[in-house]
């Protein structure tokens, strides 16, 4: 027993020297992380993410967005810690402690162990297709890679000679990502991580609140860096003005000061521009969807081993943790793409207008008969642009779930008014695209297609549907500027409206094959 203890002590003070690992990191400069996250990195399980594309197909359209899933998490984690010691530092009073700051560090690095082959495609577009009734996020994936990453890699050992006690920290790092656990989410305080005390720190890595938290500062910084796109928010500042104030009835949450509301409308504004100019972009939307057609193509052919020997296609392997490890970019052959590519042309109709797609593609095909096309030569695809922001829990503005504090009553928290928070942003949240594709290259076909668009368009039904969802978005829209136009008048406050009439246009582009029906106001 006494060498054993000897060689326990050797091992805790050969721990306690080790030094923790600097990255320079192009959009955080040189950063230092601890020793407990540079052996969660250096494991197979985290590794994998250098080969998972931050912005999924975007980078086919976008050359620097080359960036993975990999160096995000290190700046999440990084932000994290920084976030949580500034407060540390701000308000002794908090008892916030080293232990709690590197619960959230890892909470940080962990937070999209989940992710599969093109980030948000695989488990947004190619699962819903490969296996229709199948929900899966990839939170819950991340929740179960953690395990198996501690388990696997016998890690638990490690974070007791680092001062965590597993049992509880681990409950409380897949909090703070995943939210509470399905058996305490009925009860006053649903978290068994951490006290209510403490309620502040899940609004670090995960905010479920009103969305604001260090993963999205990271990828509006780094995101913007890759795609070329200027980044208008700043978070240094966000970090300097931010403290914890005790809200009646709703315990301790992170509050901003009074006079940040328009660093919060640039981080709306911000997260506006990536989606519009990067995730939705239309080339962008067309690569991604053919990518997961190829996906769906090769899925029966790409055998992963998982636990047991036991092998899984790339939809079957969110069964097995052990394949899903194995699950990268890498399993799809990139000549398989090139060859989706290459053969499938389109021309495509965006809409913003709200309607069901049941029935849409046999309409298409119905308009005219006997013409070769099929519905299967039709592609169609629902995608959401956000306009202001799109972090609505549960049908809520999140503006409203946001703490502002003082000057003169820095303890005070208390949320805007309704009159500043219709300045402070567009009352629009998201408008759906809907986009219509034709698989088929040959002049002929295109031509046919076009017909065939056009032609469902000026159907009756189709047309009368269209142009009245048109006709009630034109009055709402008319309607809330007269309303809000009058309200500033009567604060005497300058205001200079805008409006551009909804347009319906066919707009044939040199060299491609687009048929585009837009609206904006």
């Amino acid at each position: 027993l006494g060498d054993q203890l000897k060689i326990l002590h050797s091992i805790t003070e050969e721990q306690s020297k080790e030094q923790g690992k600097v990255f320079n990191d192009p959009i955080h400069g040189h950063v230092e992380l601890h020793p407990l996250l540079i052996k969660i990195i250096d494991t197979p399980q985290f590794q994998r993410l250098r080969n998972i594309k931050q912005l999924g197909g975007a980078y086919f359209v976008f050359p620097g967005a080359s960036h993975n899933r990999f160096e995000h998490s290190i700046g999440v984690a990084y932000l994290a810690g920084e976030f949580a010691q500034a407060l540390k530092t701000k308000q002794p009073e908090l008892d916030i402690t080293d232990r709690d700051i590197l619960c959230v560090q890892i909470a940080g690095l962990c937070h999209d162990l989940g992710h599969g082959p093109f980030s948000h495609l695989f488990d947004g577009m190619f699962l819903p297709k490969a296996r229709p009734g199948k929900k899966c996020q990839h939170e819950e994936i991340s929740l179960k890679m953690l395990d198996h990453l501690v388990d696997k890699n016998k890690l638990k050992l490690v974070m007791e000679q680092y001062g965590l006690e597993p049992e509880k920290d681990m409950k409380f790092i897949k909090e703070m990502i995943g939210g509470p656990l399905d058996s305490n989410k009925q009860k006053k305080w649903p978290y068994e991580g951490r006290g209510e005390d403490k309620s502040f720190l899940y609004e670090i890595v995960a905010n479920k609140t009103n969305g604001i938290d260090v993963d999205k500062f990271d990828y509006f910084a780094r995101d913007c860096h890759h795609l070329g796109i200027q980044n208008h928010f700043d978070h240094h500042r966000f970090f300097k003005f931010a403290r914890v104030c005790e809200v009646e009835g709703g315990g301790k949450h992170i509050c901003s000061r009074d006079k940040e509301k328009d660093n919060l409308r640039d981080m709306f504004e911000n997260r506006s521009s990536l989606h519009r100019k990067a995730c939705q972009h239309n080339v962008n939307k067309l690569i991604e969807t053919m990518i997961t057609d190829a996906f769906v193509k090769a899925d029966p052919c790409i055998q992963i081993e998982g636990s047991g020997g036991k092998t899984f296609t790339l939809s079957e392997a969110i069964e097995d943790i052990e394949a899903y490890t194995k699950l990268t970019g890498q399993q799809m052959p990139q000549c398989a793409v090139n060859l989706q590519l290459r053969n499938i042309k389109t021309h495509g109709g965006v809409g913003r207008i709200h309607k069901a797609l049941s029935q849409w593609k046999e309409e298409l095909a119905q308009t005219i008969p006997d013409d070769g096309l099929t519905a299967e030569d039709f592609e169609i695809v629902v995608s959401f642009l956000v306009t202001s922001l799109d972090y609505r829990i549960e049908g809520e503005d999140p503006i409203s779930n946001v703490y502002f504090y003082s000057k003169f009553a820095p303890d005070k928290a208390s949320k805007i008014d309704q009159d500043q928070m219709d300045k402070l942003l567009s009352e629009r949240f998201s408008e759906p695209f809907i986009r219509f594709y034709c698989k088929k290259k040959d002049k002929q076909s295109l031509d046919a297609a076009k017909k065939h668009f056009v032609q469902w368009l000026t159907m009756t039904t189709i047309s009368h549907q269209v142009h009245s969802a048109l006709l009630l978005l034109i009055l709402m829209w008319s309607v809330l500027s007269l309303f809000r136009y009058r309200m500033e008048t009567q604060r005497k406050t300058a205001k200079t409206i805008n409006m551009k009439m909804w347009k319906m246009k066919f707009k044939p582009e040199k060299n491609k094959h687009f048929l585009i029906l837009t609206g904006s106001l």
